[in-house]
């Protein structure tokens, strides 16, 4: 039963309740000489229930919240988020806009600004780098193996070391946005302003 036809059906009881208590007082009876065949309705519902707020524990009510869509990001489900962040990566990062949407709300990163980083650094808002293709390398992350930069066994593995490195050396210190980021992250003063225009891109995607 819906949750609507479920408080239709309770107020059609307390309809019926006050009616049968306008009959008692008019009449001047009792409560003990209102037929049982009247009340038996009202009684099974309202006996079980401590108060109107038990309704909610009711299984069915507990199932149709749960169905209910989770917000993420920005007013939007996962799978929004993640559709949202695929229109704007192509090349080799097509398809990945969930793990990026997924891990970097996971590890308290901005997803917006993560896939913005990915998209400046790595180009793969057209082509995909050859960082990315060869060495599964995505933001340019230092380290060793594909030169002066770290090579990771999987693209999955490089975007997760990715949204860590944001996490730990940026977000967890209280740099979360391209202005405080970029003076650490890049040497170029011009990155901020990039990676805010690539994170206007992704909004308008």
């Amino acid at each position: 039963m819906s949750f609507r036809r479920k408080l239709s059906a309770i107020l059609t009881i307390v309809d019926i309740l006050v009616i049968m208590l306008v009959v008692v007082i008019k009449n001047n009876i009792t409560v003990n000489k209102i037929e049982k065949k009247d009340t038996v309705a009202a009684a099974n519902v309202l006996m079980n229930s401590d108060c109107a707020l038990d309704i909610y524990r009711d299984k069915e009510i507990e199932e149709y919240i749960e169905s209910r869509p989770v917000i993420v990001y920005d007013d939007m489900t996962m799978d929004e988020l993640a559709a949202k962040l695929d229109r704007v990566l192509h090349s080799t990062m097509s398809g990945k806009g969930y793990l990026v949407a997924s891990y970097s709300l996971e590890q308290g990163v901005d997803p917006y600004l993560a896939t913005a980083v990915i998209l400046l650094e790595t180009g793969c808002n057209s082509t995909c780098s050859t960082m990315v293709n060869t060495c599964h390398n995505v933001g340019g992350q230092k380290g060793s193996g594909c030169g002066a930069y770290a090579l990771f066994p999987t693209l999955d593995d490089g975007i997760r070391a990715f949204v860590d490195n944001l996490n730990r050396n940026y977000f967890s210190r209280g740099l979360t946005i391209p202005e405080t980021i970029g003076p650490k992250y890049a040497e170029s003063k011009e990155w901020p302003t990039k990676v805010n225009n690539y994170i206007n891109k992704i909004k308008n995607a």
